[in-house]
């Protein structure tokens, strides 16, 4: 079975072509990295002109990368949720569009889910019942799976993801955007030891439907920690973002820094999913994704766990079409390509469009019949 998969959630535009869930023919991936390292993070609106420019491109290249044709393309799949929702309204017309043009299947994937899914990419088999930290810019989960497309939420961030914090902390030390690239990059010259984080210990209830789980994380107070520390250091009060900084920290101050916030968000991420292992003893497997997938030391300390080739940490075509290869071996039915819904935000083990977040048509009041 060959799966065209498409994603456009964020600020890379991709498009990939995966035959039975596995093997990857293409993977085309355009990024914007370059255009938003002047302003320090993605802005919305040029991230969403940025793929209308590039998605077709993108699609047409993956198709020959990949040697076929449409009409031996099986199915579609696309990101639909979570993600910013211009970007996503771009990926999901587009999906749709051709679904229409050439009769083809439609299969709107959940992201998350597309990041879990490429740990089955290539040569890899994880086992049921099994835990996935998913680590990204937006998102710091820790989800426990027990078959394909079954998936529960038991620990989650309150409040920043971890890579947003790596790129706030980045800001902070005057590094360049992204910041899980540049921390790293610092933290190789510099002390892990020389300065102490704290790791948030949660106790109480602070979700929006009053759950709590102690395998919940908390990374804004990690951030500020930071700052704090970067203060006493430059010995001025200087408020969040300050790019003063870059001439008031030394080097070998910035490595420092870099190193040791490193060594504790990714020693809170590991703290977590052992507490989540020994509650789960089930667990055959353990896998992690997401951009922050491919930092270095988290993945030296996970070293018993599924991980992605750092090619696919990031956002990507193949592993979309790899979780819709899936979905369909669950006995997922496609979606009408005519009334597909997205939604800038949606829980993974939660159907889009059943309680809160408000699922959004990109239909509107147009009619393509």
């Amino acid at each position: 079975m060959y799966i065209l998969g498409v994603e456009s959630s964020c600020d890379e535009t991709a498009a990939a072509v995966v035959k039975d869930g596995k093997e990857i023919l293409s993977n085309v991936v355009v990024s914007q990295i370059d255009i938003f390292k002047e302003y320090g993070g993605v802005i919305p609106e040029v991230a969403a002109r940025s793929h209308l420019e590039a998605i077709l491109p993108v699609v047409e290249k993956a198709l020959k990368d990949a040697n076929l044709t449409w009409t031996e393309i099986d199915s579609i799949a696309v990101t639909h949720t979570p993600g910013l929702l211009g970007s996503l309204l771009i990926g999901t017309l587009t999906a749709r569009t051709l679904a229409i043009l050439h009769d083809k299947p439609l299969y709107p994937v959940h992201h998350l889910k597309s990041h879990i899914y490429t740990n089955w990419l290539g040569d890899q088999t994880p086992e049921f019942p099994l835990l996935a930290l998913v680590v990204s810019g937006g998102h710091t989960q820790i989800i426990r799976m027990t078959a394909h497309n079954h998936f529960e939420i038991i620990g989650t961030t309150r409040d920043d993801a971890v890579g947003e914090c790596f790129d706030k902390v980045a800001k902070i030390l005057g590094l360049p955007y992204p910041g899980g690239p540049s921390i790293s990059q610092a933290a190789k010259n510099g002390d892990p030891k020389r300065y102490h984080f704290p790791h948030p210990k949660l106790t109480s209830p602070n979700r929006s439907d009053h759950s709590y789980s102690d395998l919940d994380f908390s990374f804004s107070g990690l951030k500020t920690a930071v700052l704090r520390e970067v203060q006493k250091a430059v010995g001025k009060s200087i408020s969040f973002p300050s790019y003063e900084l870059k001439n008031l920290l030394t080097k070998e101050q910035v490595a420092d820094f870099a190193a040791s916030f490193e060594n504790t968000a990714t020693d809170i991420l590991i703290e977590n999913l052992k507490k989540a292992l020994e509650r789960y003893p089930d667990t055959k497997s353990i896998c992690l994704a997401g951009g922050v997938s491919a930092n270095d030391l988290l993945r030296e300390k996970s070293r018993t766990v599924f991980l992605p080739d750092k090619s696919l940490s990031g956002d990507n075509g193949a592993m979309v079409a790899a979780a819709a290869f899936y979905e369909i071996e669950s006995g997922v039915h496609p979606t009408d390509p005519y009334s597909v819904s997205l939604a800038p935000r949606s829980a993974i083990d939660r159907p889009l469009g059943r309680g809160k977040p408000k699922a959004y048509s990109p239909l509107g009041r147009y009619n393509f019949s």
